[in-house]
């Protein structure tokens, strides 16, 4: 393990030492290791081309919107070669909320959930991308085709 010293100023170390307490961190390492790492995701995830990813697609719709329902899960069928799992939550009389669990290139991820999230009627719709890493990362490739898993 390598050390680095680093200095901040009192102000940015006391906001830091809030986080770590409020977050549950043992100590100022383990918090700074994750948001490197996080820093570092990030990163490789802006290069689409390259990467494959897990996505969890969170959006909330009317189901009263005239076959809005029948589109989401026409869309899903579309791309089932990213679509790996779906949650649906009725939150009231009217409103649904769907989890969509996606996995492929990074790339067709994104197109994927930023066309059902602009699509009329859905609302909140929000991406959380985590980069696959090892062996996952290579079984989604870049065809965008889904391999079948073992």
């Amino acid at each position: 393990m390598e050390r680095i010293t680093i200095s901040i100023d009192d102000d940015l170390a006391g906001r830091f030492d809030a986080l770590i307490a409020q977050r549950g961190y043992s100590n100022r390492s383990e918090a700074i290791r994750d948001l490197v790492r996080d820093a570092l995701e990030k990163e490789r995830l802006a290069d689409d081309g390259r990467t494959s990813s897990f996505g969890a697609l969170t959006y909330v719709y009317n189901h009263h919107e005239r076959e809005l329902a029948s589109r989401i899960t026409r869309a899903q069928h579309e791309h089932h070669h990213l679509a790996v799992a779906t949650m649906h939550v009725h939150m009231d009389v009217d409103n649904c909320l769907e989890t969509v669990l996606l996995h492929g290139p990074t790339a067709d991820v994104r197109r994927f959930a930023d066309a059902l999230c602009a699509s009329t009627g859905v609302h909140h719709g929000h991406l959380h991308l985590i980069p696959a890493t090892g062996r996952l990362a290579s079984k989604a490739g870049t065809t965008g085709k889904k391999t079948p898993h073992p």
